[in-house]
């Protein structure tokens, strides 16, 4: 397992020179690193570095910035089994899940990435051919440089989205981690260079907040785009306000798993429960509100026991084990207290609850919550934790209802026949609908987060042109 504490900037590797802390190991507490971050002084460097290297036009080619892409992804592959000992190691993502999609899912970003970097966008409109005759050309143009902020849960996926959209745009780019998942994104930058970007084009930064504050502030920067929560969204729009920076937020969700009344129970409820309970519940589109038809509750929590049965909690390098541990003491801490407070409040515990015992490591026991409203905080705010909530319906309208009230709008899950999943997710009030557990990850298919999860696009063709500008040319012809 290679591991690196290293900043880069302009090229190089770099000590930091700004506070320092121990990285853990959330499923055994043993410290893995000691990272010193960027101090305010090296912030300032690593943008001058990015915004030289695109003025200087080193990026500037679309074929080089195809292979220079294309290549990052065939080293993520080349070194896989370290990067994945060492996901483990920081995330606490089970190694099963850890392989497919901490690291294949980037690994195929960042190849269609490389595919759209080689695109020529530039149009020529129609001739006007009065009063003034006219031609007319559209530009599209990168931005410059992109300040590109990740959260914990996916390091190598979070950065792939954001660096390979703005990197085959033609942006130049410095990428911040959280301080609780540095690693694997500062061997990223080690990778970047030896696939061949140029010195400058791609600095990595560990740092604290007043850090990640002057990188979304600085006035080189051109966009920011962020990952995380929708308080944090909300500091980081206001502070790239200041010089009105293009801004791409994805944040919370709270997303419904919506059980139609016809719908196979075992099926859907096994697609559900080990969608949220991947990576710990530590992802931002896990259907954690599921609405279950009040005729069908009972059924629905009998196999939700069966299968909680079946649900290895523990060592995440055990090819068995489907749920790990969170990212801190401090997180599993605020997990459980949402569950509390929901037992408190007349909620119940259906299946699952607790920690394991007699195991070190920041783990919860995967929970079903039951006896709670759409209305209770367990429902409404974003745990990040294998928790969900049970809610049972009266109708299909009482359903849609139930989940579109809410402040978030990221994700949601229809489940039964496809004529009527397809209907009711017309009605649903979120950026990405899956009917019937929905496939596998597409690099092509833009991600959207409404209401109050997020602002722009990532991934797709969309996720690329929020990093250009564009220009209209109109020549006259007489």
């Amino acid at each position: 397992m290679t591991a690196t504490t290293d900043l880069m900037i302009a090229g190089k590797p770099m000590t930091g020179l700004g506070a320092a802390w121990d990285v853990l190991n959330p499923a055994t507490e043993d410290v893995l690193a000691r990272v010193a971050g960027a101090d305010l002084d090296q912030c300032d460097a690593a943008v001058a570095a990015a915004a030289q290297a695109f003025d200087a036009g080193v990026w500037k080619d679309p074929e080089h910035r195809s292979a220079v892409l294309a290549r990052l992804a065939d080293l993520l592959e080349i070194h896989a089994e370290d990067l994945v000992q060492l996901i483990v190691a920081e995330v606490g993502t089970p190694v099963s899940t850890a392989r497919p999609m901490q690291l294949g899912v980037p690994i195929a970003a960042l190849r269609h990435f490389a595919t759209l970097a080689a695109c020529d966008r530039d149009e020529e409109l129609r001739p006007d051919s009065g009063p003034v005759p006219s031609r007319s050309f559209v530009r599209r143009r990168p931005v410059g440089v992109v300040a590109a902020v990740t959260a914990y849960n996916y390091p190598v996926l979070l950065a792939a989205s954001k660096i390979g959209a703005a990197l085959a745009a033609g942006c130049t780019a410095v990428l911040m981690p959280s301080p609780l998942t540095p690693l694997t994104t500062l061997r990223l930058g080690e990778l970047a260079l030896e696939a061949g970007a140029p010195p400058g084009v791609l600095n990595v930064l560990a740092g604290d907040v007043a850090v990640a504050r002057r990188l979304t502030e600085h006035p080189a920067v051109r966009a920011v785009s962020f990952t995380g929560s929708v308080e944090v969204g909300r500091q980081v729009m206001r502070q790239a306000a200041g010089t009105l920076k293009r801004v791409v937020l994805e944040l919370g969700g709270k997303s419904p798993a919506l059980l139609l009344p016809g719908a196979d129970l075992v099926a859907a409820a096994e697609a559900v429960h080990l969608r949220y309970l991947r990576n710990a519940g530590q992802g931002c589109q896990s259907p954690t509100r599921i609405l279950v038809p009040h005729r069908r509750l009972p059924e629905f929590v009998e196999i939700s026991h069966e299968l909680y049965a079946r649900v290895r909690v523990g060592d995440p390098t055990d090819e068995r084990v489907m749920v790990g541990p969170v990212i801190s003491a401090a997180h599993r801490a605020r997990v459980l207290g949402f569950v509390d407070e929901a037992l408190a409040g007349g909620g119940t515990v259906l299946a699952g609850g607790g920690r394991p015992a007699d195991r070190r490591g920041y783990f919860v026991s995967p929970t079903l919550i039951g006896g709670v409203s759409n209305a209770a905080k367990i429902s409404r705010e974003e745990i990040f934790g294998p928790v969900a909530v049970v809610l049972p319906y009266s109708s299909v309208d009482d359903a849609i209802q139930i989940a579109n009230d809410s402040e978030l709008g990221l994700a949601a899950a229809v489940f039964g026949d496809e004529d009527e999943a397809l209907a009711v997710a017309d009605r649903l009030e979120a950026g990405t609908v899956t009917i019937n557990g929905g496939g596998g990850f597409r690099p092509d298919a833009p991600m959207q987060g409404w209401k109050q999860s997020g602002v722009g696009t990532e991934n797709g063709e969309a996720g690329i042109e929020e990093f250009l500008a564009i220009q209209h040319v109109q020549v006259r012809t007489e």
